[in-house]
């Protein structure tokens, strides 16, 4: 057993897919505890079952759709006419943009590397020192994780086997209200530097909103007809990528037909090392299960953890560190056995799903190994401390806001009640 896992270690060191690490494990433990190794076949077969998992490919197909086309410019342009009168309308309007974009590809690297440099040279030319416009960047990067339709929430409720649709409902009031703190931040920053502001005009806004006119539907269509009740989040995801498949190819013509088999190609290649990694991690799960292994950690717990309050402190400070490495590896791997320990200390599971989402998106900015700050790093050509402490003033602000998340239980769980959502 010990040689087998420290060979697995060396795997694991030396780049090995996580696919074949988790799979490996899998058969070696169920071989190990004389379980038939059928069992994690059966896993991946009852993963093809799931009636939402139809959600992930075409919500991911249509983010990477917009990313092809030139929607995040046309999405900026509007928030910048329409919020550019604020104090500092220019930083919430990249602010709402980034958020937006990001919700629907459901990638940080993609919002970063496609409106980064277009956001930092508005910043920069408006005034704002170069400091301040990386740390915007670098927290927008993942801003949107808490947005339907984000990948990581629809990934997350199927893992911790709850409603998509509830999850969806728990994280959009988070997601709104960090939305408007990290506004108010930068405001106070426009004031304390006195950044001039620019006089809304009608005519900028009327030329912005008619280039994207068809593209600013799309948010309420998705999220109002979710929490309208008038389809499920699998139907969702079919219409969104209809609606884009049609106004980006069609309407605006920002992708070729020809260009769509590639588009497809690359988004399915992120959906299918999804999706071999999930099946893996199920039949992972089921040993683990079987073995007891979360009754043995709450039993190990609650020997030093005396309530959910510390078990809290202690779940965040966990997440914060794992959620570094790797966005969808976190989610598959460590939900599982999260979710049963935190239901014994009287956690809701779906404020537990607001939580690791939130942690998820500090995690992308949390040095050392923030993917955010490697992708900024890379992108704008600076080195790693620079970033650090560009992005530290936002990152406290992810972590105040954590804070009160975390022991307000109510901002998640109010919306999904008043609601009645299933």
């Amino acid at each position: 057993m010990s040689l087998f896992l420290i060979g697995l270690a060396a795997l694991a060191a030396l780049g090995a897919p996580i696919f074949a690490l988790l799979g490996g494990l899998s058969l070696f433990l169920f071989h190990w505890a004389h379980i038939e190794s059928a069992a994690l076949i059966i896993e991946l077969a009852r993963l093809a079952d799931m009636p939402s998992l139809i959600a992930v490919p075409l919500f991911t197909f249509a983010g990477y759709l917009l990313a092809e086309s030139n929607a995040p410019q046309r999405l900026l342009a509007l928030a910048e006419a329409s919020l550019s009168w604020l104090p500092g309308g220019i930083a919430v309007a990249s602010l709402g943009a980034c958020a937006l974009f990001t919700a629907f590809t459901g990638a940080s690297g993609v919002t970063i590397i496609a409106l980064g440099g277009i956001i930092y040279a508005i910043l920069t030319r408006q005034g704002y020192s170069e400091k301040f416009s990386l740390g915007l960047i670098t927290t927008t990067g993942s801003l949107g994780l808490l947005f339907p339709p984000s990948l990581p929430i629809i990934l997350y409720a199927l893992v911790a086997k709850i409603s998509i649709n509830q999850l969806f409902a728990a994280t959009l009031i988070p997601g709104l209200i960090l939305l408007i703190l990290l506004s108010l931040y930068v405001a106070r920053v426009s004031l304390q530097i006195q950044m001039p502001r620019s006089p809304f005009q009608w005519s900028s806004f009327k030329t912005a909103f008619r280039e994207a006119a068809w593209e600013v539907p799309l948010p309420f269509l998705i999220i109002g007809g979710i929490y309208g009740g008038i389809f499920t989040a699998s139907e969702a995801a079919a219409v969104m990528a209809f609606y884009v498949l049609v106004v980006e190819i069609l309407i605006y013509r920002d992708v070729k037909v020809s260009a769509v088999p590639n588009v497809m190609v690359k988004s399915m290649a992120l959906v299918g090392a999804i999706l071999i990694v999930l099946g893996t991690a199920l039949g992972l799960t089921n040993y683990l299960i079987e073995a007891e292994i979360p009754n043995r950690l709450f039993a190990w717990l609650q020997t030093h953890i005396s309530g959910p309050n510390e078990f809290l402190i202690l779940l965040n400070i966990f997440l914060l560190v794992v959620n570094m490495v790797e966005i969808f590896s976190a989610i598959i791997i460590v939900v599982p056995i999260i979710v049963p320990i935190a239901l014994k200390y009287g956690i809701n599971p779906i404020h537990l799903g607001s939580l690791f989402l939130l942690n998820l998106e500090i995690g992308y900015m949390t040095p050392p190994m923030g993917l955010n700050l490697f992708l900024s790093s890379r992108r704008f050509e600076k080195t790693l401390p620079e970033l650090y402490r560009a992005a530290f003033p936002f990152w406290a602000i992810l972590v105040f806001f954590l804070i009160l998340v975390t022991y307000l239980p109510g901002l998640s769980l109010w919306l999904p009640r008043i609601l009645k959502i299933q």
